[in-house]
């Protein structure tokens, strides 16, 4: 309490301008998206000394990363017993800033993966973003893009506080859902035989370690006993976070539409389908799960749904052949893991040394000048997406959309020295420690 302070209980009348001003912002770049290839981007963006403005339909930054709770870094790292680092650039700040305080975990039962504390992971990037001094506009939806030949020049926003126009220089769609080129009426792609599907993630609390089942133990119990307790997908897993007694959990399938009634929908019974698996580990593995409880329910996690029609599109046969691209930018060893049908997925795995390549040319429409993606929207078909989509190969998409548009500056992304390119971009393309 504050001594002789004086209660203040004076309003005013106030009514909307009908006017409908709309705020002014000017970037060097705007990054649309602010996940882990969009945070990526803005990041290495800063770095570069542009001006730099990130925007997400959230109120929070993170994207999937974070509010969708994928609590694992996979794609990282290499195959193999032992593995090495495939992605750097903010992969190494991240991991030693969180290893310093026991929120990252080594899963090597699942293809040299990470898990990570959400929590600690949406805190550090809130902290990374913010001392950079990055321009950042939460809660906007993308309402329109101006684009005037080949160049993209705003986009308009809508949020509760008022609309917003950002002009910038360069753009990066790292949307997921290729809003920004689908706004800009550039071509986009979408499954065409087949629906891939979502998750509904959650982490349990109180689980009991020293009970905990293996993987395999979880993975035979749910074939087996899964539509007892009316569960679809007849697999999935319940990853324990050693020393912290939580669990995270993906046992569902989710369709995830781009139309809003049905999206809103399925994000209910998402929850509803989680609910399930909760039951399920209580009643199959009571020693480990009986004082489980949920601590957090993600957003509903999105796979794939509609992404760019790039220079290039990347194909399930250069994935398994490993193809090295003359423009290569990216490169990962993640299986391909295409969540085609509701009972299971597909996984295919690659040998030890294999390693396999994004080229830029995947990451930039060809109508336009001052595009460049990065994420799960790039061009690929439908299976060498699965394989690329994931965290590790995500953050040095974004990087390199960053240097790309940083490269072409006032010209084009499509006439950039790729050697160049390349050059800022070695640690992701050939680092071996």
């Amino acid at each position: 309490m504050i001594e002789g302070a004086k209660l203040n209980t004076a309003t005013r009348v106030v009514q909307k301008n009908s006017s409908n001003p709309v705020q002014e912002v000017k970037a060097d770049i705007c990054i649309v998206g602010a996940g882990i290839a969009g945070v990526s981007a803005a990041l290495e963006a800063a770095r570069l000394g542009r001006k730099v403005a990130l925007i997400d339909g959230l109120p929070a930054l993170g994207g999937q990363a974070v509010n969708s709770i994928i609590g694992t870094f996979c794609g990282l790292l290499s195959n193999g017993p032992n593995p090495y680092q495939m992605t750097h650039g903010i992969a190494d700040e991240i991991l030693r800033d969180l290893g310093a305080v026991g929120a990252i975990h080594y899963n090597r039962s699942q293809w040299n993966s990470i898990l990570y504390d959400e929590i600690a992971l949406s805190r550090w990037i809130e902290e990374a973003v913010r001392t950079a001094g990055i321009q950042v506009i939460l809660g906007a939806v993308l309402r329109g893009v101006t684009r005037e030949g080949r160049r993209i020049r705003s986009v308009d926003l809508a949020t509760r506080y008022g609309d917003v126009r950002l002009s910038a220089t360069g753009f990066v769609d790292a949307s997921g859902d290729a809003a920004l080129a689908w706004h800009a009426g550039l071509p986009c792609r979408e499954p065409e035989d087949c629906v891939v599907y979502g998750s509904q993630m959650l982490v349990l609390e109180g689980i009991d370690e020293k009970n905990y089942p293996t993987r395999e133990e979880v993975a035979n119990r749910i074939k087996e006993k899964a539509a007892n307790y009316g569960i679809g997908r007849r697999d999935g897993f319940a990853f324990a976070f050693p020393g912290r007694g939580t669990a995270l959990v993906n046992m569902n399938h989710l369709e995830t539409p781009l139309e809003p009634v049905a999206a809103s929908a399925k994000a209910l019974e998402g929850k509803a389908e989680a609910d399930k698996a909760l039951q399920f580990l209580k009643g199959e593995f009571p020693l480990a799960f009986k004082n489980a409880r949920v601590r957090s329910y993600g957003f509903t996690g999105i796979r794939q749904t509609r992404w760019i029609v790039g220079s290039k599109q990347l194909t399930v046969d250069e994935v398994r052949a490993g193809t090295r691209f003359p423009d290569a930018i990216a490169r990962t060893a993640w299986p391909i893991e295409l969540h085609s049908h509701a009972e299971g997925y597909v996984w295919e795995t690659f040998a030890e040394d294999h390693v396999h390549y994004v080229p830029l040319r995947s990451l930039t429409p060809p109508d336009v000048d001052n595009l460049v993606a990065a994420g799960r929207c790039i061009d690929g078909d439908v299976a060498a997406l699965s394989s690329v989509r994931v965290m590790g190969p995500c953050i040095a998409m974004g990087a390199a959309a960053a240097h790309a548009l940083d490269l072409a500056g006032e010209g084009s992304v499509h006439q950039i020295d790729i050697a160049a390119l390349q050059e800022r971009l070695k640690d992701n393309l050939d680092r071996k420690d």
